[in-house]
């Protein structure tokens, strides 16, 4: 793997106002490429709110925190295996009250092999699926 395909990054958080949606949304869309709950912390575990924790494996790479609409909104990017798991988010945002905010394609702009679907969350947060892989023929 090259150096600029290396993650440094841990985890984030998203600061979320309806928790209940939140997972609802979360839950569809990081299943389709391949995440699930991996932590639960409650308020009185942690002492001021609850979060719930999505990754693969043990490890939890996004944190959503019940502690209010969080402004400004932010921007996550996940990588994905497959073009057909940017489409398959895609379609799972739309189903579970995301809205749309790019279609799955290719954004030469970014990269020549960018293939990336964008989906506005329930509470604004531009989340995206991208893959750098060619589409899959089998």
């Amino acid at each position: 793997m090259s150096g600029e395909l290396k993650l440094m990054l841990d985890h984030v958080s998203l600061s979320v106002a309806d928790m209940a949606n939140a997972r609802k949304f979360y839950s569809a869309v990081l299943s389709a490429i391949g995440m699930e709950v991996v932590g639960e912390v409650s308020a009185e575990q942690s002492g001021s709110v609850a979060y719930c924790g999505y990754g693969i494996g043990r490890k939890g790479q996004l944190w959503l925190a019940e502690n209010g609409q969080q402004t400004p909104v932010s921007h996550i990017c996940f990588r994905t295996a497959s073009r057909k798991a940017v489409r398959a988010f895609h379609t799972a945002g739309l189903a579970n009250g995301g809205t749309d905010n790019g279609a799955p394609g290719i954004r030469e702009i970014y990269h020549p092999e960018y293939y990336a679907a964008f989906v506005t969350d329930p509470e604004g947060h531009n989340i995206e699926a991208v893959c750098f892989e060619p589409e899959d023929e089998r």
